[in-house]
């Protein structure tokens, strides 16, 4: 009778111990690291990489979930300041992400995560045998630019200013994806955009370099938004965008700051 009661008694104390010291069960995404959906605003030239990135972080992040709005920088600040919720805004350019700044709508200061180069876009086979900024000038030639409000316009501008060409576009673009679109169907012979852009239309586009002293290289800042909802996860997608993320953006033709 005595060792039945104290059998009885060991299990009780055993269990208490175990219990006492909580689950040994595998411990759950939201325990180990961040979780949750998160919104990034991306530039169009991001596109691809960001695309690749979101889709690694998700992986490396289980119960993570990076859902993208891609346009151009400007629409994307403009959708922010009324009032477009999101957890990360990656701009183009820095006058896009002042605006932000000056409006009070960013947790933080910004940090350059990539540099990008200009690019003249053509047709497969460059039918019009296109080899510098000055054969954009051509009479009878329809070239297509960014919008001067968008980043890819502003930096066209600077680099045919600086190349002392005057062009008139046939159309000036939402975003970059526009002019890329256009040169692609037959519809503009030219264009400027990003060496990223040209590298990721793989062989259904080709690109003409633009030597270095008339070229603008592209700064994109990224930070974490004021009114994000979940800033651990933001914080979590900024600081891999700016460690592994750096491979895979260099793979796709950006540049480390």
């Amino acid at each position: 009778m005595r060792a039945r009661v104290a059998a009885a008694l060991f299990i009780v104390v055993t269990l208490g111990v175990a219990s006492a010291c909580g689950p040994t069960g595998p411990v759950s995404a939201s325990q180990s690291g961040p979780s949750g959906t998160l919104t990034v605003f991306a530039a169009s030239s991001l596109n691809a990489a960001f695309t690749t990135i979101g889709a690694d972080f998700e992986k490396r992040h289980p119960g993570t979930m990076v859902r993208f709005s891609f346009a151009g920088s400007s629409s994307l600040a403009a959708q922010i300041q009324q009032g477009a919720l999101g957890d990360v805004f990656a701009s183009a350019d820095q006058p896009n992400m002042q605006k932000l700044i000056q409006a009070g709508l960013t947790a933080e200061s910004p940090i350059v995560f990539a540099r990008n180069d200009l690019e003249i876009v053509v047709g497969k086979g460059n039918p019009k045998h296109i080899t510098s900024l000055a054969d954009l000038a051509r009479s009878g030639l329809v070239v297509v630019l960014c919008a001067p409000a968008v980043p890819c316009g502003h930096y066209a501008a600077q680099t045919l200013q600086k190349a002392g060409v005057r062009v008139t576009p046939a159309s000036q673009e939402a975003d970059v994806k526009s002019v890329l679109s256009k040169v692609a169907l037959g519809e503009a012979d030219a264009g400027i955009v990003y060496i990223t852009d040209v590298k990721a239309a793989g062989d259904a586009l080709e690109g003409v370099a633009i030597p270095a002293v008339l070229n603008v290289v592209a700064e994109y800042p990224i930070v974490i938004l004021k009114d994000s909802q979940n800033r651990a996860l933001a914080r979590a997608f900024v600081s891999y965008v700016l460690s592994e993320g750096r491979q895979t953006l260099a793979r796709y033709g950006f540049t480390n700051p």
